[in-house]
């Protein structure tokens, strides 16, 4: 934690003459910006490998059918299927699973009153009148939705929002161009429709987090959600 703690302050101090009181905040939007150029080799190889999953949705179908009443031997099948066409069925998942640590330490950062015995000074810095240590919940109580602190958070459910306005569009785009597989005899592969519903809203969620993490977590998300739905956009189209 003191090792993230000096390397945000150090990103501050270089920011500093840019962004004034601002910098801590800049510099977080900065590490976010660099966590998701060092995942994107990932989230490349994440995209080929959905369109090679969605390929092999039809093929996995008929192994359900074939074998919908030995649990076993279908999850031997898929994972030969898997293997023979050289398709990871977690490669999805990587990128996601990189970023968690990020956002966790960013969390915890701006949430110790403490960092190595010592007082946490990332805490007195603001983004404008916003404190990055305090959540959407503590600017409403300390001066009301029209405070400064308020109009930051204000600020940043509008950006979160036209991010998830233009996600779910995406997503609409994306499902109409690939709609659901179906099985021989016209059936929908199973879970797909669930799926269909779910996915388009999934931008939304953000809203969210952000009103119940810190700021400078909060930061992190909005960040890291609006490169993911540009990155969609790009390696999906």
């Amino acid at each position: 934690m003191s090792v993230f703690a000096n390397l945000v302050e150090h990103l501050a101090d270089l920011l500093q003459p840019l962004f004034g009181a601002s910098a801590a905040a800049a510099a977080i939007v900065l590490f976010t910006a660099l966590v998701r150029l060092l995942v994107h080799p990932l989230s490349r190889a994440a995209a080929r490998g959905q369109k090679a999953r969605t390929a092999l949705q039809p093929k996995i179908a008929e192994l359900r059918k074939k074998h919908g009443k030995n649990p076993e031997k279908l999850q031997r099948a898929v994972l030969e299927l898997h293997a023979e066409e050289k398709v990871s069925p977690l490669a999805g998942c990587l990128p996601g699973l990189l970023q968690a640590p990020a956002f966790f330490l960013l969390y915890h950062l701006f949430s110790s009153d403490t960092i190595g015995g010592r007082a946490n000074e990332l805490l007195g810095h603001e983004l404008f009148a916003a404190p990055l240590g305090e959540r959407w919940t503590d600017a409403l109580s300390g001066g009301g939705a029209l405070s400064g602190a308020g109009l930051v958070y204000a600020g940043l459910f509008v950006v979160v929002g036209c991010v998830a306005v233009f996600g779910y569009r995406l997503s609409k785009r994306m499902m109409a161009a690939n709609p659901a597989v179906q099985v021989s005899g016209g059936e929908q592969v199973p879970g797909v429709g669930a799926v269909t519903k779910v996915m388009p809203f999934m931008s939304f969620f953000t809203l969210v987090t952000v009103a119940v993490v810190p700021l400078a977590a909060a930061l992190y998300v909005v960040t890291s959600t609006t490169w993911s739905v540009v990155e969609r956009a790009v390696l999906y189209r």
